[in-house]
């Protein structure tokens, strides 16, 4: 073999030993890692860790239910590329038929534990427009995800737990009716948001008491072509809380931005605001009567220390 060539294979082989060794274990749909499905992955961690666990996914499409349990707290999921690196499946609410809580059942990926992170991988429920269908089910607390696509229709985020903090940054999450819903509070920034059909984009069900809600900041709202009418968000519970700060709104929201649930009055304790939006969407000249428009005062409160309290997602969690 050629000097230059034995260099070169050497230098390969070096670089893929570096690579792996900054990470417990590898997921490789072709056989090429430690295990070939991520939950076996997962089911191999040790409970309670003593210090943070990191998985490698390779670029590959890993069809398959994908839970992270409440006994895996610091873990780390990390893809290859967000483009190459799915994680996919089909339930939905009429195929699971387990009652009136079946869209409780449908996700793709559960995170029931706390102080997760995720980062570069697309997580997708495939079941089409067929109802109710989770893609990311979150409900740990501390929850941090950076360039995550989640795509799906209906549901296709449930931000759960009503003490949970959850963080999404750079992300890129589709849907048609309600598809990011749930009870967290939960930062969205510099995401794409992007509705597949005329419907809501949010349904929070923040719980009594909670000072936040769904905060998105600095995010771009846009559409599929054959879209044109699109709400910001209506209350799932009576209570709930839903920002956009300096976002750009394409023309497909509503002038009136915002919806009651069935036209109950659940308007009289909720709390939808918006401050210094731009694009066609903004005016907010026709908003709905009950919603607000920040003034700079209040919005100094929709910083990062004052939505998560004693929480830095950017602190101490580099993968």
């Amino acid at each position: 073999m050629k000097p230059l060539l034995q260099l070169l294979l050497l230098s390969l082989l070096t670089s893929c030993l570096s690579a792996n060794s900054d990470y417990d274990m590898v997921v490789a749909s072709d056989g090429s890692g430690d295990f070939t499905s991520i939950q076996e992955a997962i089911n191999a961690t040790k409970s309670f860790p003593p210090k943070r666990i990191k998985i490698y996914i390779k670029n590959g499409t890993y069809h398959e239910k994908v839970h992270v349990y409440s006994w895996n707290p610091d873990l780390t999921l990390i893809g290859e590329s967000v483009e190459y690196t799915i994680i996919t499946y089909d339930d939905h609410f009429s195929k699971l038929n387990l009652g009136r809580n079946s869209t409780f059942h449908t996700y793709t990926m559960k995170v029931s534990c706390d102080d997760f992170i995720a980062e570069n991988l697309t997580i997708e429920n495939s079941a089409g427009c067929v109802g109710q269908a989770v893609a990311l089910h979150v409900e740990g607390d501390r929850c941090v995800f950076r360039n995550i696509k989640m795509l799906g229709n209906q549901d296709t985020l449930y931000a759960a737990g009503s003490n949970s903090r959850q963080y999404f940054k750079d992300c890129s999450i589709e849907g048609t009716t309600d598809f990011i819903f749930g009870a967290a509070t939960a930062l969205f920034e510099n995401c794409e948001i992007r509705s597949l059909s005329d419907s809501y984009i949010t349904a929070a069900s923040t719980s009594k008491g909670a000072e936040y809600g769904f905060v998105f900041k600095n995010c771009r709202l846009t559409h599929s072509d054959d879209v044109t009418s699109v709400y910001l968000g209506r209350p799932w519970r009576k209570y709930a809380k839903t920002v956009f700060i300096e976002c750009e709104l394409g023309k497909h929201i509503h002038p009136e931005g915002w919806k009651e649930w069935s036209n109950s009055e659940d308007f009289t304790t909720t709390f939808y605001a918006e401050l210094n939006n731009s694009g066609p969407g903004s005016n907010t000249g026709d908003r709905i009567q009950w919603s607000h428009q920040l003034n700079a005062e209040r919005a100094q409160h929709y910083q990062l220390a004052n939505i998560f309290g004693d929480w830095d997602p950017n602190e101490d969690q580099t993968p």
